[in-house]
């Protein structure tokens, strides 16, 4: 099974997303915790904490993969995994602004198809960054475009699709 919750900041995405996944993980597989954001700074550092002290005691084994989740996906195929990966908005900047990297959103997708693949239930968290109906510059237009038609593959690949508002988690698919 694939879910994708998506949402804005703050509005308890991230905690909807582990409450669905430590549900589907009945069957005591291995569950992760793919977390894909770098800290830049402390404001980072602390929304790492935060998140860390949240899904505490839940049973999940990180793996800190803020690119290339494709290569994980070869690593959790023996386990048959039950994972989280959070959050698919810090993958494609990573991605993207990567000095080191060709940012490709077909390579992203043929990633999450891997992972899918190899998991026994996947949920993707992402961010809703969409809505504020301002153009900014090239860069982060270009970004905003990718993570689209990402979020709209995930939609479309996903068995449930669930946005979460204010806290309040509402199925769309």
């Amino acid at each position: 099974m694939m879910i994708l919750v998506y949402g804005g900041s703050g509005s308890g995405k991230s905690a909807f997303a582990e409450k669905k996944i430590t549900e589907l993980n009945k069957s005591g597989i291995p569950l992760y915790y793919l977390a894909t954001m770098q800290a830049y700074d402390a404001e980072d550092e602390e929304r790492i904490k935060r998140h860390r002290k949240q899904r505490d005691g839940k049973g999940f084994t990180t793996i800190e993969q803020p690119k290339d989740i494709g290569s994980i996906a070869l690593e959790l195929r023996e386990a048959k995994s039950d994972v989280l990966l959070e959050c698919m908005s810090n993958l494609v900047a990573n991605e993207m602004f990567s000095p080191d990297n060709a940012f490709l959103v077909s390579k992203i997708k043929n990633d999450i198809k891997k992972l899918y693949d190899t998991s026994s239930n996947l949920v993707i968290v992402s961010n809703n960054v969409f809505d504020d109906g301002i153009i900014y510059e090239k860069a982060t237009m270009e970004y905003i475009r990718a993570l689209g038609d990402i979020n709209r593959y995930i939609a479309e690949i996903s068995d449930e699709v669930w946005e979460v508002v204010a806290g309040i988690p509402l199925r769309l698919k």
